[in-house]
C-alpha cells in the first residue's frame, strides 16, 4: 500500500538511557539459571481481541525475534485482550511490573502526565502514511520518544511505533459535504481537540464503549462512528442500519506507542537490551506491513458486504482542523514539534 519504514533501531538505541549490565531481578521479567546465560520471561499485551489483528502480528514477531537472538534465553508471553481490555489497565501494569511490554494510545499516555504526547492525535494532523512514517521515524518520533521517557521519571519508554489505521467516518447515509453532520450523532471522543473538531463539524460527540457499538450502531442509538477499516469492520459495523455508509474522511492516521517499563529495561544486561530493541524494530516492520495489506482487504470486504463507500472534499475539515491544532500544541508547549510535521508534507 505505501512504503514501509520501520524504526531505525539506531534511534530506538539513541532514546535508551545509559545500558546496564546488572542482570535479570524479581518479577515478571526475572527467570532462572540453566545453562549459564540469564533467562528471562517477558508479558507483552494489547487490548484486542479480535483474531489475526495488525497488534497480534507484530507481538507474534516480538516473540519470534526475541527468542531466536537470545536463543531461548528471553521467553515472551504474549496476552491479546486477556490481562486488560482496557489500555489503561495496561499502562498500570506496566508500571507496576506486571507486565513488561505494551501497546498503548497517545490518549492513555496523556494520563499518565505526559501531555506533549497527544500531539500524535490531532485531526488532520497527517495526510497519508508516508508522511506518518516520516515523522514517527524521523526527529520529531525521537524528541517525543525522549519527552515520555524523561517525563515518566523513565517508567515509559518508547521501543517502537505502531499504527492503528487511518480513520474514516461511518454512519447511517453518506456525507456528500460538511453540512450532511449537522445534528448527527457520532461515537468519538466526548472531550479535548477530537470532541472539539466533531462539534465544529456540526456533529454531537457521543460515548458508546467499543463492545456495544454494533448494537448502538444496528438499534439507532447513535447515528454514526469513525473508526479505521480493520477494526470497524472486523466487528461488522459496515452491516449495521447505521453504518453501512463509510465516507473516507481520514482524519487519523492513528500512532500506537510500542512500550516497555525504563527501570526495568536499565537492569537487563547490554545484550538482553539490544535483542530487545531489535524485536521491537521487527515487530514495527511486521505489524505495518499487516496494517496495511488489512486496510485494503477489509475495505474490499465491506464493499462486498453491501457497504457503501465514498469520498468527500476534505478541505473544509481540514479548514476547522488547523487552528484546532495551533491551539492544542500551544497548550502542549509543542509548537517546533507540529512545524515540524507540517514542514514534511
Amino acid at each position: 500500500m505505501k512504503k514501509l519504514v520501520s524504526v531505525p533501531f539506531a534511534m530506538l538505541l539513541g532514546v535508551s538511557v545509559a545500558l546496564a549490565g546488572c542482570g535479570s531481578e524479581e518479577g515478571s521479567g526475572s527467570g532462572s539459571e540453566g545453562d549459564g546465560a540469564e533467562k528471562i520471561k517477558l508479558i507483552a499485551a494489547h487490548n484486542q481481541t479480535t483474531p489475526d489483528t495488525p497488534y497480534g502480528v507484530g507481538l507474534d514477531k516480538f516473540k519470534e525475534v526475541a527468542e531466536s537472538e537470545s536463543d531461548g534465553n528471553i521467553e515472551v508471553e504474549v496476552h491479546e485482550g486477556t490481562i486488560g481490555t482496557e489500555e489503561s489497565e495496561l499502562v498500570e501494569k506496566l508500571k507496576l511490573g506486571a507486565a513488561d511490554v505494551v501497546l498503548v494510545s497517545p490518549g492513555f499516555m496523556t494520563q499518565t502526565g505526559v501531555k506533549e504526547v497527544d500531539l500524535f492525535a490531532l485531526p488532520y494532523l497527517f495526510d497519508s502514511f508516508d508522511h506518518w512514517e516520516q515523522v514517527v521515524d524521523g526527529e520529531v518520533g525521537e524528541e517525543v520518544a525522549s519527552i515520555v521517557n524523561e517525563k515518566s521519571n523513565n517508567d515509559f519508554k518508547i521501543v517502537g511505533y505502531w499504527s492503528a489505521g487511518v480513520r474514516h467516518f461511518y454512519g447511517k447515509k453518506p456525507l456528500e459535504t460538511m453540512d450532511d453532520l449537522n445534528g448527527m450523532t457520532i461515537r468519538t471522543q466526548t472531550s479535548g481537540v477530537v470532541s472539539d473538531f466533531w462539534k465544529q463539524t456540526g456533529a454531537v460527540p457521543t460515548s458508546v464503549a467499543w463492545g456495544e457499538l454494533y448494537q448502538a450502531l444496528q438499534q439507532n442509538v447513535v447515528d454514526s462512528a469513525e473508526n479505521a477499516y480493520p477494526y470497524f469492520v472486523a466487528q461488522n459495523h459496515h452491516t449495521t442500519k447505521n453504518g453501512k455508509y463509510t465516507t473516507e474522511t481520514a482524519h487519523d492516521y492513528t500512532t500506537r506507542f510500542l512500550l516497555v517499563n525504563g527501570n526495568e529495561f536499565d537492569k537487563l544486561t547490554e545484550e538482553q537490551q539490544e535483542i530487545i530493541l531489535k524485536a521491537a524494530d521487527a515487530s514495527v516492520a511486521a505489524e505495518r506491513e499487516a496494517l496495511y495489506a488489512q486496510e485494503e482487504e477489509y475495505k474490499e470486504k465491506a464493499i462486498a458486504e453491501g457497504a457503501e463507500v465514498s469520498e468527500i472534499d476534505t478541505a473544509p475539515f481540514v479548514k476547522i482542523a488547523e487552528p484546532l491544532q495551533d491551539a492544542a500544541a500551544k497548550d502542549m508547549g509543542v509548537e517546533e514539534l507540529l512545524q515540524k510535521v507540517r514542514d514534511l508534507k
